[in-house]
């Protein structure tokens, strides 16, 4: 049977899209348990510190820890990507931005900020395989996944320590992977001596 296909405009669901706080798309989206009103989680997360209702309906979300009552909503995160072409990449762009200014490494800032103005020169002889290789290599890096923080701290006297305690990697991620990360930070020839 032939499925019928009714286009919708951007502009009819976008109240649905964007975070009333900031009034742009969401970006890490969060929904508050109480009332399921969603918004950019640093804009609620921001919001809240001064108050303890959902800022949309006014429902109180809890008396003393109303960051307790709030969730990531990947669900909603992912509609907002597929439906804002280029979305997801701008968000990645800024989030790098803003750890690279937050661990002092601006090493990556200047190449960023030219990213965002598009002032990279693109080469014109690149072709279609060229651009399927590069989304291939794009979604490889688990970041659909569950995220996890991992404080690294050095025990041992015979290690140094990590410019960098913590880091954010895939709930996938194994102990083996973790070693091999510590490793060639280290710069060790092998991941077994950590």
């Amino acid at each position: 049977p032939k499925m019928m296909t009714r286009k919708i405009k951007l502009w009819d669901i976008n109240a649905h899209i964007t975070c009333h706080l900031c009034n742009g798309y969401l970006i890490d989206a969060t929904t508050v348990t109480e009332c399921l009103h969603t918004f950019c989680r640093s804009c609620l997360v921001k919001y809240l510190e001064e108050n303890n209702t959902c800022p949309t309906c006014r429902i109180v979300i809890h008396q003393s820890h109303p960051l307790q009552y709030i969730g990531h909503d990947r669900t909603m995160q992912d509609i907002v990507y597929k439906l804002v072409p280029g979305l997801q990449e701008v968000a990645l762009i800024v989030l790098t931005l803003f750890q690279d200014y937050l661990s002092s490494d601006k090493s990556n800032l200047i190449m960023l900020c030219f990213l965002l103005k598009g002032e990279t020169k693109s080469d014109e002889n690149s072709n279609k395989e060229t651009s399927e290789e590069k989304q291939e290599e794009d979604n490889d890096y688990h970041r659909s996944d569950e995220q996890v923080s991992i404080c690294l701290e050095c025990n041992s006297s015979k290690l140094r320590g990590l410019k960098r305690k913590w880091i954010r990697c895939s709930a996938q991620a194994t102990v083996l992977h973790l070693k091999k990360f510590i490793a060639k930070k280290l710069n060790l020839s092998s991941f077994n001596e950590v």
